[in-house]
């Protein structure tokens, strides 16, 4: 995966923060998720700018990693 497409999904993430989804089952932490690829970006829809949190493969145990950073 390219850095561009990174920062082209950065982009249309800070036009629609809500574009992507909470994970109730991995943190109650006010964060969203959205796909790209094997990868995850989690953020928080309800800053400005967009606060990304991760970027994280999608075979990481996401829980954990999560839990380390909130």
């Amino acid at each position: 995966m390219s850095e561009a497409v990174i920062r082209e999904k950065f982009a249309f993430l800070a036009r629609s923060p809500e574009a992507g989804h909470h994970r109730i089952n991995l943190t109650d932490e006010e964060v969203k998720f959205f796909p790209v690829y094997s990868y995850l970006i989690v953020y928080r829809p309800a800053t400005t700018p967009l606060q990304i949190v991760a970027i994280l493969h999608g075979r990481r145990d996401i829980e954990q990693v999560l839990g380390d950073r909130l």
